[in-house]
């Protein structure tokens, strides 16, 4: 009887709803990326891509499922190493089509000559990633470069996309090889005024409203970029924080700028290795 009035008088407590289903459209948030990676159909590799001078290139080629030949886009880690979440988001353009070619530029640099996985720690790989020196990054891609545009499925275009680190990486890659056919920048800082004049490639960065430190290298490129006659096209996401690809579930504003941000990643990267949108 008291277990009745009991139930009677308190409201049930309902249940915890389950978290909303990954919108397989888009990359898949750090928490949730070797899940991702685990129930992909896409074929996905490990090659040993030789650099001038220096040690093996641990690479992650994922192949898209398309019988034409596809564009290459060269996935440049964050300060954070070729994680689980790097290869997922090379899973998801293979996913869109593309060829992603994701070089572990720590290669080397790890306790016995190895790379990321090497490393003790997430704050070990940030130290040795801080280590890795522009040339040595340039050399590298140039590598990987090299590498990709020779696979057999391949279609002879390349872009670079980047995230935080990579992402300036991405930018200024762009400078270097004046071969590249595209550079995508997630939140990376952008390069020298002096160095944006060797730029041919189209440059499309993606930034996160409240990512002041990065921001603030944003406006004299696009100024600089603008007097050069040179492509650069920039979105800023309010509210969204650095690296709102990978932290989608830290803030509402993240998941947000995710869902903008990545469509028109997709469409850009397919104009300019695919000539169309």
């Amino acid at each position: 009887m008291i277990a009745l009035l009991l139930a009677v008088l308190v409201p049930a407590v309902p249940s915890p709803s389950p978290s909303a289903a990954r919108d397989p459209n888009l990359p898949a948030p750090e928490e949730t990326a070797k899940a991702a990676l685990e129930s992909s159909p896409r074929h996905g590799e490990y090659v040993d891509v030789r650099a001038a001078g220096g040690a093996p290139i641990r690479t992650w080629i994922t192949y898209p499922e398309r019988k034409d030949k596809a564009g290459v886009v060269i996935v440049i880690h964050e300060i954070f190493g070729l994680s689980d979440w790097i290869r997922a988001v090379a899973d998801q353009l293979a996913r869109e089509g593309f060829i992603a070619v994701a070089p572990d530029l720590v290669s080397g640099h790890a306790p016995g000559g190895g790379g990321t996985d090497a490393a003790g720690s997430r704050d070990d790989v940030v130290k040795l990633v801080r280590e890795i020196t522009p040339g040595e990054t340039v050399t590298r891609l140039d590598a990987v470069r090299d590498y990709a545009v020779k696979l057999p499925a391949a279609n002879g275009k390349v872009a670079t996309i980047g995230f935080c680190w990579g992402g300036g990486r991405s930018f200024a890659y762009a400078a270097a090889q004046p071969a590249l056919d595209a550079a995508v920048v997630y939140y990376g800082t952008s390069p020298e005024s002096a160095a944006l004049a060797a730029i041919h490639a189209p440059v499309l960065g993606l930034y996160g409203g409240d990512d002041a430190r990065v921001g603030a290298t944003v406006p004299p490129a696009e100024a600089e970029m603008k007097r050069l006659g040179k492509s650069f096209e920039t979105h800023t996401y309010d509210g969204a924080g650095h690296g709102f690809l990978r932290a989608q579930a830290g803030r509402d504003a993240n998941a947000k700028a995710t869902a903008q941000a990545w469509p028109r990643t997709i469409s850009f990267l397919r104009q300019h290795l695919e000539g169309r949108r």
